[in-house]
């Protein structure tokens, strides 16, 4: 269940289309070991005919399920697309692929995707990561005098 768009439907008027894309069919590849992908792509769009293009806009929304990458605390997050645009033409060497006087939608989709994927997922920004209790317990604080390098100067009587 890709995104196709029939050229057909939308050589009358624009439709909008909203529904949920399960992770098989976006089929993104992530193989990474701090996000989870789990729940589908969320959609809202409305798709138009212009001239020898198909505009696509609307918004995107993806469930994430992550381990912060400087605590590796587990949290959940959303990849949020709103204002998401994808023009596709239907003529000229960078024309898409029509099968059926269909368009399909998901390549355009995955790639926005992820270039907006998080590149080291933080549960928050001023996250410190990790505490090392034992070698803080083994290190003993030492205090140094601290010293004054102006003593010298402060001595000197000048009249």
């Amino acid at each position: 269940m890709s995104l196709k768009i029939n050229l057909r439907h939308l050589e009358e008027d624009a439709i909008c289309l909203k529904g949920e894309l399960p992770m098989a069919e976006l089929d993104l590849g992530v193989n990474d070991e701090l996000i989870h992908l789990e729940k589908p792509l969320r959609y809202d769009l409305s798709v138009e005919l212009l001239y020898d293009a198909v505009l696509a806009t609307g918004s995107l929304l993806l469930p994430l399920e992550c381990e912060c990458g400087r605590c590796l605390k587990k949290f959940k997050t959303e990849l949020k697309l709103v204002g998401w645009a994808a023009h596709m033409p239907l003529e000229g060497e960078d024309k898409v692929p029509i099968e059926n006087d269909c368009v399909d939608l998901t390549p355009f989709v995955r790639e926005d995707i992820l270039l907006n994927f998080p590149q080291h997922p933080l549960c928050k920004p001023e996250c410190v990561g990790l505490k090392n209790r034992s070698a803080a317990s083994m290190t003993k604080t030492v205090e140094k005098p601290v010293l004054d390098v102006w003593a010298d100067l402060n001595k000197l009587k000048i009249k």
